[in-house]
């Protein structure tokens, strides 16, 4: 790689890598796994360098969600919830700061019980704000795999967490 690419690419990582890491983050359910993921996509990405045409980040993004979902494919098992979000994404303090992090945190051990692809597309289309669209080319599949995923996982979803509030009845 020589130093202009390599240049471009720490610049290009300055400026995307929070929310890459965000969302490998949620992809993984840890801090250390999110960093792994998101190392190994950084790895292909340079070694596929010179074929890479445009912005890198779709790229780097279709490697970040095919790893991972090869990763759960591998395991075979669920993801571990996370228990709290990390220190830096913490806002220190009131009420309203600590119920928003209690609800962000339960709505990410929701989507860790989801199947992968479940998952990677609720992720993807409600996180990562993508459409069917962007989902679909992202992943290599039809719209329609992208539609009936997520009207699963969210169906899902909301199974979930109604469940509890009929058996207090």
């Amino acid at each position: 790689m020589h130093s202009a690419d390599a240049e471009k690419l720490e610049q290009f990582f300055a400026e995307r890598g929070r929310p890459l890491l965000a969302a490998a983050k949620l992809l993984t359910g840890s801090q250390q796994a999110a960093e792994d993921l998101v190392q190994a996509a950084l790895e292909r990405l340079i070694r596929h360098w010179p074929r890479i045409e445009g912005d890198p980040e779709g790229y780097l993004r279709r490697t970040l969600y095919n790893l991972a979902a090869d990763g759960w494919r591998r395991r075979k098992t669920r993801m571990a919830g996370l228990r709290r979000l990390d220190a830096e994404a913490r806002t220190g303090g009131g009420a309203d700061e600590t119920e928003i992090v209690d609800l962000r945190d339960a709505l990410i051990r929701q989507l860790l019980t989801l199947p992968p692809q479940q998952r990677t597309v609720l992720v993807l289309r409600y996180w990562e704000g993508l459409s069917e669209f962007e989902a679909a080319d992202l992943l290599g599949c039809s719209t329609g795999a992208i539609k009936s995923a997520a009207s699963r996982g969210l169906a899902r979803l909301r199974q979930q967490t109604e469940a509890p509030e009929k058996e207090s009845r």
